[in-house]
C-alpha cells in the first residue's frame, strides 16, 4: 500500500485544509474552493471505484476528479468509456526503490563508487528531530526563492500525523536536511534540501545513509526515494538530483500516466443558481 492511502497521511492532510472520505478502504482527498466547488483527488489507490467517485462528485460538486493510478489496471477503459484524459503527474510518475531486505553490507555494495565515497568522506555531524522552526529556517535559507518551503503548520501537521513514524534529519551546520516517513513497511526520502556548502561537504549522502539505517531499524522492507527524471514528463530540474539518488542503487518502478476528468455541469449548475 502506497504511503498515500495510509491513515497517517489522511490525517496529515485533514489537519492542513483537506477534507477525508473513506470508502472500501480506499481514501479520496476533497479540497473545498467556495464558491466554485471542490476539486477530488484519488491516489494511489488499490482500486478505482467510479461509483463511489460519482458519489464524492455529487456530494462535494467537485468540478475535477484526479486519479493517480497505482497500476494500469482499467486504464483504457477510463480514458476510452468514462471521459477520463491522461495528464501530468501531481506525485512522482517514476522512481527508485532499494530492498531493505538486503544487509548493510550488500546496501553498500551495490551503491556507485562515489557514492560510498561520499558517505565516508562527509564533514558534518547529524541531529534528529530538531526543533522545527530551526529546521524550516534552514529549509528556506537553503533554497531561496526557488522552492516552496511547506510553512510550520504544514512540518507540525506531519509530524503530529506520523508520530514515530517521521523522522526529521539536518546536519550540524544547517546547510542540509530531510524528512523521512515509514508506512506499511516502506519508507519515504519524503523532502530535503541542501545549499552550496552542503554540496561540497557531502551531508546529503550522509543524510540519506542514515535514513536508510533508521528505515531498516524500523523494520522496512524497502526504501522510495520518491521520484527520479522521468522521460514522459521531461524536467530538467530533476536530471540532478536523479542522478544523485541513482548512486544509492535500487530498482526503478513507473508509474501510469494521472488521469483526470473535468465536471463542468457542476459549475454551470452553480452558475445558473447564481443567475
Amino acid at each position: 500500500m502506497d504511503i498515500r492511502q495510509s491513515d497517517n497521511y489522511a490525517r496529515y492532510l485533514e489537519n492542513t485544509g483537506w477534507v477525508i472520505e473513506n470508502i472500501n478502504d480506499v481514501y479520496y482527498f476533497i479540497r473545498k474552493f467556495t464558491p466554485l466547488g471542490s476539486f477530488i483527488k484519488i491516489q494511489r489507490p488499490k482500486k478505482i471505484d467510479l461509483n463511489a467517485i460519482n458519489k464524492l462528485v455529487k456530494k462535494y460538486r467537485a468540478f475535477q476528479v484526479l486519479i493517480e493510478p497505482l497500476a494500469t489496471t482499467n486504464y483504457q477503459l477510463l480514458t476510452t468509456n468514462y471521459g477520463f484524459r491522461p495528464a501530468s503527474p501531481y506525485l512522482p510518475s517514476k522512481t527508485l526503490e532499494l530492498d531493505l531486505k538486503k544487509s548493510q553490507i550488500k546496501l553498500l555494495e551495490q551503491m556507485r563508487k562515489n557514492t560510498r565515497y561520499g558517505i565516508k568522506r562527509a564533514v558534518t555531524s547529524l541531529k534528529a528531530n530538531p526543533d522545527l522552526a530551526l529546521f524550516r529556517t534552514s529549509w528556506k535559507s537553503a533554497v531561496g526563492l526557488k522552492r516552496y518551503v511547506p510553512s510550520s503548520k504544514n512540518l507540525a501537521a506531519l509530524k503530529n500525523a506520523f508520530g514515530k513514524n517521521v523522522l526529521f534529519l539536518i546536519d550540524q551546520n544547517t546547510n542540509s536536511g530531510a524528512i523521512f516517513l515509514l508506512s506499511d513497511k516502506k519508507a519515504y526520502y519524503y523532502q530535503a534540501f541542501t545549499d552550496t556548502k552542503g554540496r561540497k561537504n557531502f551531508a546529503q549522502y550522509q543524510i540519506v545513509w542514515q535514513g536508510i539505517l533508521w528505515a531498516k531499524k524500523n523494520k522496512a522492507r524497502a526504501f522510495d526515494f520518491e521520484g527520479i527524471y522521468d522521460a514522459r514528463f521531461p524536467n530538467p530540474k530533476w536530471l540532478g538530483f536523479t542522478h544523485f539518488k541513482a548512486g544509492f542503487g535500487g530498482s526503478v518502478i513507473t508509474y501510469p500516466a494521472s488521469l483526470k476528468k473535468y465536471y463542468w455541469k457542476n459549475l454551470l449548475i452553480k452558475k445558473s443558481r447564481e443567475v
